[in-house]
């Protein structure tokens, strides 16, 4: 993988990773007019460490604030903020589903559900529901108001993005609107509830395929990721803006048409479905 490829697929996952649109999936699409191929999903997932560090950065009140307070209640005798606390107990919860599933369909990750057929059924579909979800969610639910149903729900909506095409983000905002919560606590729960995954999910490739990374795979790695990463802080601070006051309906219409041209390309034979 050159340089050039590697800046390029930094700025893709960065562009996606918080958009509801699928990032893997845009790493998998990119693939076929690489030279270099297909990155695979171990490239895909430790890239993004580099968006989840922008969530950490950008986040960082918010995360201490929970973990510390999380910590503190584990020591009897103590008086933590209980609103944090209950918040952190949501997000391990809410990771359960990937953490499980992703072990138990490591193989399928890897392989078929890499078909660009089921990507595609998963940019329309999903965005189809995702739209439904902001048209008709009430939307009137503030975070405060997560209760354990829903963190376990919006952690198995989370988990159906082991699939690309679906989204984290977008799996996990869709179930958030349809839940009745507002379109920024949607937004807000899926970047906490997606670090504890994302790292975990990069850090297992990085550690698994270490002896695997050869010499010319290792700087494209660092570049690609060190780009994801000052990419994926400015989206996240253009996101949030965007969707308080404009929802998802253009990356609705955007996943319909980007699904939508890639069966085109498979239906043609210009690009293969693996």
């Amino acid at each position: 993988m050159s340089l050039f490829e590697a800046i390029l697929l930094g700025l893709l996952q960065g562009l996606t990773e918080f958009l509801p649109i699928s990032s893997s999936a845009h790493l998998r699409l990119a693939g076929p007019f690489l030279a270099s191929g297909d990155p695979g999903a171990a490239f895909t997932a430790v890239v993004q460490i580099g968006t989840e560090a922008a969530v950490l950065l950008y986040f960082r009140k918010d995360i201490w604030r929970i973990a510390s307070n999380w910590l503190i209640a584990l020591k009897p005798g103590t008086n933590p903020d209980r609103a944090s606390v209950r918040m952190g107990w949501l997000i391990i919860i809410g990771t359960i589903p990937i953490a499980v599933l992703g072990l138990l369909f490591k193989d399928a990750i890897e392989s078929v559900l890499r078909n660009l057929y089921l990507t595609a059924a998963a940019l329309i579909g999903f965005g189809i529901l995702l739209g439904i979800a902001d048209r008709y969610g009430p939307k009137k639910r503030p975070l405060d108001q997560l209760g354990w149903r829903d963190g376990l729900l919006l952690g198995f909506a989370q988990a159906m993005a082991l699939v690309p095409g679906v989204s984290r983000s977008g799996g996990t905002i869709t179930a958030g609107l349809a839940l009745g919560f507002t379109r920024e606590a949607a937004a807000r729960y899926s970047f906490l509830l997606a670090i504890p995954a994302v790292l975990a999910s990069g850090f297992y490739e990085l550690i698994r395929y270490w002896g695997d990374f050869s010499a010319d795979m290792a700087m494209p790695t660092i570049v690609a990721t060190a780009v994801s990463f000052f990419t994926g802080y400015a989206v996240i601070v253009m996101f949030l803006r965007i969707v308080s006051s404009h929802g998802y309906m253009l990356f609705v219409l955007y996943r319909v048409l980007l699904g939508g041209g890639l069966l085109a390309l498979l239906a043609t034979g210009r690009i293969a479905p693996f």
